[in-house]
């Protein structure tokens, strides 16, 4: 039986985007030679460079003027290649600080210049999201994380600001509609939503480029990688393949939109049996709860194993939450069927129903 696989990251995957995979490394194309034995710069690979391209362009419906990017290094990398790309020599970035991950872009961008919190919600160990953010400084770029994987909680607007607005949209992009002319920049490791973890897909508004007056190394430098077609060095060719195929899943599925429907049905379903359940409790605000990663504990923490127990017999997996944290998370990345909720929401019932 498949498990049910409510894993942070990497993501759960479609079947039959698995089984592509599987068969291209045996078998790529029918041309007897594997996915990972081809050359990068062969028509084979380059024909799924430019179709990844093309369908992050028509998903997320990206205007002219935008470069996209299939690089390495994670999100981690572009904690770095953020501001050495836009922060001038004498200039100011700021930063939304929501969690772990904003807190390493933050770290990243202070090596290289002046940086300003704008809002922080560490305050409460990262359990909302700050209100009424409207940045008035004059700012090189604006970054926020749109969605945080440990803690539960997500953006549902855009941060207002008319400096250049950067996100990391690593664990929520294609999951729901995005205006992406609102950004300069928008970067996402594909180990959420798009595929197996080696490369990270970029989107780039091209004339925001070359005017920090500092000097980039080469490889941290996006129009080395745009003037390379994401083939200055040896690219991910695995992830990114697999990348495509999950991108074209989700469109066959009916695109951004469709899945949009999905995955608010199975947040909902979710968070609506934590409220009902008294056994349980949601760690978030209400109103910045995610819809990619539901966050929650037990009341009593002595039932815990007897849930974990219930929750393997019925193949759940990757449920328990971030050690920071504690607790448990539900991630419900785009390929998660709803019968998986509906499985997780069954087992919360009959613990609740053996220990009134």
């Amino acid at each position: 039986m498949k498990k049910h696989n409510f894993s942070a990251g990497p993501c759960i995957l479609p079947e039959e985007v698995l089984n592509k995979a599987s068969q291209a490394i045996l078998n790529f194309n029918n041309n007897n030679l594997s996915l990972i034995e081809i050359s990068h710069r062969s028509e084979p690979f380059i024909n799924v460079m430019n179709e990844a391209k093309s369908l992050v362009r028509e998903l997320l419906n990206i205007p002219t003027g935008y470069s996209i990017l299939f690089l390495q290094g994670g999100a981690s990398l572009e904690f770095l290649m953020t501001p050495y790309n836009l922060l001038s020599l004498n200039g100011t970035c700021g930063y939304i600080n929501t969690g772990i991950w904003s807190k390493k872009a933050i770290h990243e961008a202070k090596s290289i210049g002046t940086t300003l919190i704008i809002a922080d919600s560490s305050d409460k160990n990262y359990s909302y999201i700050p209100e009424n953010i409207n940045s008035q400084e004059q700012l090189d770029y604006l970054h926020y994380t749109s969605n945080n994987t440990i803690y539960g909680t997500q953006f549902k607007d855009y941060p207002k600001t008319d400096s250049i607005l950067v996100c990391d949209m690593s664990s929520d992009i294609f999951s729901k509609k995005i205006d992406v002319s609102k950004f300069g920049l928008i970067y996402a490791g594909a180990q959420k939503n798009m595929g197996p973890a080696g490369t990270t897909l970029v989107i780039v508004k091209d004339n925001i480029l070359g005017r920090t007056g500092r000097k980039i190394p080469t490889m941290l430098d996006y129009t080395t990688h745009i003037n390379k077609d994401s083939m200055f060095n040896t690219p991910p060719v695995f992830s990114i393949y697999v990348s495509m195929l999950t991108l074209k899943w989700l469109k066959g599925k009916g695109g951004v939109e469709y899945i949009e429907q999905i995955n608010n049905q199975k947040a909902q379903k979710l968070y609506e049996e934590i409220d009902r359940n008294v056994l349980f409790k949601g760690l978030v605000k209400d109103k910045d709860r995610s819809n990619m990663n539901v966050t929650f504990k037990l009341n009593n923490k002595e039932l815990e194993s007897v849930f974990d127990s219930l929750c393997k017999t019925v193949g759940i997996n990757g449920l328990k939450g971030h050690r920071s944290v504690g607790g448990y998370r539900a991630s419900l990345y785009n390929a998660l069927p709803l019968k998986s909720v509906e499985v997780l929401v069954k087992t919360m019932q009959n613990l609740e129903k053996n220990n009134k």
